[in-house]
């Protein structure tokens, strides 16, 4: 196999993220020693992002953006020249415009911490999220790890995985059980939609 080849076989992902990382942190990881699918830049809207100190930390390089740049360009032009070929959002709030989604289309995927369709759309992430589960009295609620469309939280549904709410949880104890799903299971679930 010729060097030219081997590298088409890499497929270089940019995780996009806006607060502290603890999704892409697992996922760098995870992906550390994999001779096919390699973690390749951190895009972030917030200069101030925990996510960063790991971006420096794992030495992964990092591309800060601006919301009317994002709007108008989708930094697309950015992301081909570092050779991105799959795009993760892991706690990214911004709505991923038109231009990204068309040149990538299929290619981006994100984690939501309920089981989509309910509990989903703009504003609906983090703890207002598991707020809203509690608030409705729901027995189960979980993941959905989904490809990105022009709607929020609306993409096909790529993978589910529930947990039951009990009937004393607060925010703070289902935000712990969500984390735990999102850790264990996104990478994982990237690495199995990467080999189909």
């Amino acid at each position: 196999m010729t060097a030219k080849s081997k590298n088409q076989s890499i497929i270089n992902i940019a995780i996009f993220a806006s607060g502290n990382g603890s999704n892409a942190q697992k996922i760098i990881q995870y992906f550390r020693n994999s001779n096919r699918i390699k973690i390749k830049l951190i895009v972030c809207n917030n200069p101030i992002a925990g996510v960063l100190r790991i971006a420096t930390k794992e030495m992964v390089p990092v591309l800060l953006i601006e919301r009317n740049n994002f709007n108008l360009t989708g930094y697309v032009s950015e992301l081909k020249s570092r050779e991105i070929g799959f795009i993760v959002l892991a706690g990214f709030l911004w709505k991923v415009p038109p231009i990204l989604n068309n040149a990538f289309r299929n290619k981006i995927i994100n984690i939501h911490p309920a089981l989509l369709p309910a509990f989903g759309g703009k504003g609906m992430y983090g703890n207002a999220v598991h707020a809203a589960v509690i608030a409705a009295r729901e027995k189960q609620t979980g993941i959905t790890i989904h490809y990105v469309d022009d709607l929020y939280d609306h993409g096909k549904i790529i993978f589910q995985k529930s947990c039951p709410v009990g009937e004393n949880e607060t925010i703070d104890s289902l935000a712990k059980k969500i984390h735990e799903l999102e850790h264990e299971h996104y990478a994982k679930q990237i690495e199995a939609l990467l080999a189909k």
